[in-house]
């Protein structure tokens, strides 16, 4: 990928890591998608070896930011410039793409949000983390139980002629009305529209309750492959639905606009970032629960090669203040309890 400069964008998630390269002339030069498999370490390493096959020693990372759920664990592992919630980092990405957009429609594999934004600046928003009935997971549930490939299920959908109603309030509940549904005898673009327009509905009814929904509208995350989805959001919202090229990868495109922002504000900034060969460095995590007051808080530590590189977890921060300081440094895990 020749002599060139990026700026890393890690959007690290219990379902998928997702990693941007953004060059300094605002082109998105690469994009992976991972599964984390409950390793969001060893999959971060996977992605940077990726990375380094496909850029060549030549090329150099100025700037890191990570986002999604694990964004402090990334951020250890990989020396973040800056680390953001997946709010802001949808919001940075989308309006970069598009300065105008005042809503972001947001469904991952097993979470769902809404963005409201007013100039450029996110005014509202909100999260669904409980019920899987809004999400990809529930809907690779459903295609695997009728024995299609998930590629092909919002493609199917368009296809129906009269989509029929499926309670969709809750997983449980769509599934078996699926089953009752296809019992009957419909015909299988008519019971996916229906699944469709049933997860959009409890989207809006959940996420979506109470929310100024405006035009331009983005429908972003890994759901936003499903043209069933879209055309039911349009259905449902009465405005056309814009799924950006890099829906997907969004929140990690987000990370790289702001690893972007915070280094290229202070051009004597150095990037934190730890290299591309923290792919071979030796990682482990592990945790305690800290005995010093009746908080009992559960700390996380990062090793790198024994020595303790990152905690946190801890409400007063005395662990996590304490490394890189000498205090509390290297011990072992018992040791550590005890001297809590």
């Amino acid at each position: 990928m020749g002599n060139d400069n990026y700026y890393l964008g890690a959007d690290v998630g219990s379902v998928s890591t997702n990693l941007v390269l953004l060059s300094e002339k605002n082109e998105v030069a690469l994009t992976l998608y991972l599964r984390t498999q409950g390793r969001p370490m060893q999959t971060i390493q996977e992605g940077i070896k990726v990375l380094r096959s496909k850029i060549g020693k030549s090329a150099k990372i100025i700037g890191v930011g990570t986002t999604g759920s694990a964004r402090q664990l990334a951020a250890t592992l990989l020396g973040a410039d800056v680390i953001k919630n997946e709010i802001t980092a949808h919001a940075v990405a989308a309006s970069r793409v598009n300065p105008s957009v005042q809503t972001i429609l947001e469904i991952g594999g097993q979470d769902s949000k809404i963005i409201i934004l007013r100039d450029g600046v996110v005014s509202d928003f909100a999260m669904n983390t409980v019920c899987a009935a809004g999400t990809g997971s529930f809907l690779d549930q459903q295609a695997a139980r009728l024995g299609i490939p998930i590629e092909e299920f919002g493609q199917l959908a368009l296809e129906a002629a009269s989509p029929i109603k499926i309670a969709g309030r809750c997983s449980v509940f769509a599934e078996s009305d699926m089953i009752h549904k296809q019992q009957l005898g419909h015909a299988l673009p008519d019971i996916l529209a229906g699944l469709c327009q049933a997860m959009v509905r409890n989207y809006l009814n959940n996420v979506g309750k109470n929310k100024d929904i405006r035009g331009p509208i983005f429908f972003q995350g890994g759901v936003a492959a499903n043209p069933g989805i879209r055309k039911a959001f349009e259905e449902e919202l009465g405005q056309p639905i814009i799924v950006p090229e890099h829906f997907g990868v969004m929140g990690a495109l987000g990370a790289a606009y702001l690893a972007q922002e915070k280094v290229g504000r202070q051009s004597e900034l150095r990037t934190r970032f730890r290299g591309l060969q923290l792919g071979e460095i030796q990682f482990n995590a592990r945790s305690f629960e800290c005995s010093g007051c009746a908080n009992r808080c559960e700390v996380v530590e990062i090793l790198q090669e024994g020595s303790i590189l990152a905690r946190w977890g801890d409400r007063c921060g005395k662990w996590a203040n304490a490394v890189g300081k000498g205090t509390y440094k290297g011990k072992s895990q018992e040791g550590e309890q005890q001297g809590a």
